[in-house]
């Protein structure tokens, strides 16, 4: 059992919901990273997803796209993260995951992109275009190291798929809200608490959801029927607009556990 199966177990027994928080590693910079990840360890973030920032994503809408480009002319790579958490497993212990397209975990090697992960403090591994049924021998190599592999359900999920998913992944299954890429929605997809209601007749492993979750009062209908939430691009959308205060940081941080607090 990871930090990552640790924590939803410690939130069960407090009949409370994970909030997880996904940024881009290297956006604006990797000291920001750094920076943003002890603020959200400090306002109570329950896991961190880091991305790994890439040049042809295919679910990321343009807020993750272009602070992916941007961590991209920093020269971040799969080392950078791997060196980054390294670094703040000095003080925080914090669930970490990292989020990777499949090519750079490709070009990087399976099993040393796996054993780097674990040897630096990773506790997940999340690759959304990797389809699930050719992720065996990752899963694999993942379980041996007590790295938790995370996989994906949609609305369009069939029974016979939300089985297949729910007896694959660890740690949790990351619910994706809608049909299309990341970005701040005004409003929840109709028929998604439903569908969250029916997955956990199936499972009883933790459902996360995330995609399209900008405000406090989508997070606490969330909450309502899920285990956790997950949001990315309006924290994004936060940074980006006090990157140049040097209390980005903290500013980023109390607009989180406004989230958090739904």
């Amino acid at each position: 059992m990871n930090r990552i199966d640790l924590r939803f177990k410690e939130l069960k027994n407090m009949q409370k919901k994970a909030f997880i928080a996904f940024i881009t590693a290297g956006y604006p910079n990797l000291d920001a990273t750094e920076d943003l990840v002890l603020e959200f360890s400090r306002v109570g973030v329950d896991i961190i997803e880091l991305g790994m920032p890439f040049s042809d994503p295919i679910a990321d809408g343009p807020i993750i796209q272009e602070a992916s480009q941007i961590a991209l002319k920093n020269k971040i790579n799969l080392d950078s993260i791997f060196g980054l958490v390294r670094k703040l497993r000095r003080t925080v212990d914090i669930p970490i995951c990292v989020m990777s397209y499949y090519n750079p975990v490709f070009c990087f090697g399976e099993g040393r992109f796996l054993r780097k992960a674990k040897d630096a403090g990773i506790d997940g591994v999340i690759i959304p275009d990797l389809p699930a049924e050719e992720s065996l021998n990752l899963k694999r190599q993942a379980d041996k190291l007590c790295l938790d592999t995370i996989f994906f359900l949609s609305p369009t999920s069939s029974l016979e798929r939300i089985k297949f998913i729910s007896g694959l992944s660890r740690g949790f299954i990351y619910y994706v809200s809608l049909t299309g890429v990341t970005g701040m929605r005004q409003r929840l997809p109709d028929g998604l608490l439903h569908h969250i209601r029916e997955i956990k007749r199936c499972t009883a492993k933790p459902i996360c959801v995330g995609f399209g979750i900008s405000g406090p009062a989508q997070v606490k209908q969330i909450y309502r029927v899920a285990d956790g939430v997950i949001v990315g691009s309006a924290i994004i959308q936060k940074i980006k607009e006090n990157t140049d205060r040097p209390d980005m940081p903290k500013r980023v941080a109390n607009f989180v556990l406004s989230l958090k607090d739904g």
